[in-house]
């Protein structure tokens, strides 16, 4: 079976290639905001009119081009991909899973999509690929992509750093199965409790950077009110130029290093989890987690940094596609009253009588029905492994 699998890589382009990437950045905005504008503006029109799908819009790109030649410059399939994009966030919107499409601004980070065609994008060797319109780049990445190559995604972070990810198509490599079956249960003192008592840790990066981290947003706000100010000042004199926040470098340093020391715990984060949930899926042919409601657990604020940090949601989803590649299962249960429950007699402790808050801080309790004594994270592990096999 065929899977599509992405490698993230970051590039290093020299400043002619940074000016065409700008470019290019600009155009398949400005395609995007005038084709949602035109989709805004038909629809107000005519109520009853139906929407244009990417093929319509594909067709009014040409007499786009034709009104704007200077679109002309940039890497053709990029601006196809922005109206289907456009389409695809319509029929989200539609669907009720997404909210109305809005405006792109360069403020923000840019990206763009460029599909493969007569073997326009080719990695060279392990430090260079050929990407359209740009040639030659210099990339880092920790493996190269494998397979035929579809398309690539080109990034530029609020911190100035480019990204590549190539998405490709290659053989589903399946891992030997080794018949072991394991239950997980999520937390906030680890990360996750297996089953059969390994508990991996959460690991708090963004406690080695919190000084730095501080220092620079407090830097960044000063800035930021001293540039408003001078903007303002600029309007009130009437000046023919005034300057806009692009003009202040000091205010500009600021936000870019509070960009790169939050890009780095990101990062960091998210190396521990794709690391963990490899080796989950290399020892285990059936894994069992609970089904939490995470965006309802966020409402609490005193446990919203928290559950945040431990990137549930990021841990479930990655398993998730690693089980679909390797040949392995992931289940997912519901989590109510996995923690009262005994695994050794099956019955429920009603949580020994405690109130809502004493029972999330007992972290070890005895069974009154049995008498057995329990780790609580480790027994509810248990509990999800049983419940998960039962729904087979």
């Amino acid at each position: 079976m065929m899977v599509l699998k992405a490698v993230k890589m970051r590039i290093y382009p020299n400043s002619e290639q940074r000016d065409r990437l700008m470019q290019t950045f600009g155009c398949a905005r400005f395609v995007w905001n005038q084709m949602l504008n035109m989709q805004i503006e038909r629809q107000k029109n005519n109520p009853e009119a139906k929407f244009v799908n990417a093929f319509g819009m594909n067709n009014l790109l040409k007499r786009l081009k034709e009104e704007y030649p200077w679109l002309k410059q940039a890497e053709s399939t990029s601006l196809q991909s922005a109206n289907r994009n456009l389409a695809d966030a319509f029929q989200r919107f539609f669907k009720g899973q997404n909210k109305f499409p809005h405006f792109k601004s360069r403020k923000y980070a840019q990206s763009y999509n460029s599909k493969c065609v007569n073997h326009n994008i080719k990695v060279i060797n392990n430090h260079h690929i050929k990407l359209p319109k740009l040639g030659v780049v210099y990339f880092r990445s920790g493996r190269l992509p494998q397979g035929k190559i579809k398309n690539v995604t080109v990034r530029l972070t609020v911190a100035n750093q480019y990204y590549i990810t190539v998405l490709t198509e290659c053989e589903n490599q399946t891992l030997a199965k080794t018949g072991k079956r394991v239950g997980g249960d999520l937390g906030l003192k680890s990360l996750l409790n297996l089953s059969d008592g390994y508990k991996e840790p959460i690991h708090h990066f963004e406690d080695k950077y919190r000084k730095k981290l501080h220092h620079w947003e407090k830097l960044r706000s000063r800035r930021y009110l001293l540039a408003k100010q001078a903007i303002a000042w600029d309007y009130h004199n009437k000046v023919l130029a005034p300057r806009q926040l692009d003009d202040f470098k000091n205010y500009q340093k600021a936000r870019v290093m509070v960009a790169k020391y939050r890009q780095k715990i990101a990062n960091q984060r998210l190396d521990q989890l794709q690391k963990f949930t490899t080796k989950l899926v290399k020892q285990y042919d059936i894994i069992v987690l609970e089904k939490l409601n995470i965006k309802g657990m966020l409402k609490n604020h005193k446990l919203a940094r928290a559950i945040t940090n431990a990137s549930w949601s990021k841990l479930v989803s990655i398993l998730q596609y690693k089980c679909d590649w390797y040949g392995k299962k992931l289940i997912q249960v519901n989590p109510a009253y996995t923690s009262q429950i005994c695994i050794n007699c099956g019955k429920s402790n009603h949580r020994l009588g405690l109130d809502k808050s004493e029972w999330l801080d007992a972290r070890e309790w005895d069974c009154p029905n049995c008498g057995t004594h329990l780790d609580r994270d480790i027994n509810a592990a248990q509990v999800i492994l049983k419940k998960g096999l039962a729904t087979q």
